[in-house]
């Protein structure tokens, strides 16, 4: 028997032509200068490094990611799917977010695939229609499918607060 997570996760691994989704590799490309940029405390507009521990090492395990304030609430997207990354910060419920010497503690929740309906429809979707090249980026490079179905089954969201 599996959860709910687990069927979400099959349909995630797939994209429109049905093949497995993955990180595209510009982004493995370019993360370790975003993340050495971060490090150097870089102004980076919304992207900040988050450091969750892993869940099977349990040692700490830092990536780049972006933060949307959007609604007054900060939100954290997985664009690509259940990258590892997404799988510690669900897995530990907390981390840091930071970018040089600046850090915060934060908490993050988990949307289910009802609440990630919704984000998408209600919260996402109106700020993306006010901000072109924000929607450009989510639809062109991120791959966020427009259909709200169809984002919450390729991507988790958390909602994020100061820990």
């Amino acid at each position: 028997m599996t959860d709910s997570h687990d069927g979400a996760l099959e349909a995630l691994k797939k994209n429109m032509g049905g093949r497995p989704r993955s990180v595209p590799r510009w982004i493995r490309l370019f993360n370790p200068a975003f993340k050495a940029l971060l490090v150097a405390g870089v102004p980076m507009g919304p992207d900040v490094l988050l450091t969750v521990r892993g869940r099977k090492s349990g040692l700490p395990r830092s990536t780049p990611v972006a933060i949307a304030e959007i609604a007054g609430r900060d939100w954290l997207l997985s664009p690509f799917g259940d990258v590892d990354w997404a799988k510690n910060l669900r897995a530990a419920g907390h981390g840091t977010v930071g970018s040089g010497r600046r850090a915060r503690a934060i908490t993050a929740v988990a949307l289910d695939r009802d609440e990630r309906v919704r984000f998408f429809r209600d919260i996402l979707e109106p700020y993306l229609a006010s901000r072109g090249f924000a929607g450009w980026i989510v639809r062109k490079l991120d791959g966020l499918p427009t259909d709200p179905g169809a984002a919450a089954d390729a991507c988790d969201v958390f909602e994020v607060r100061r820990a």
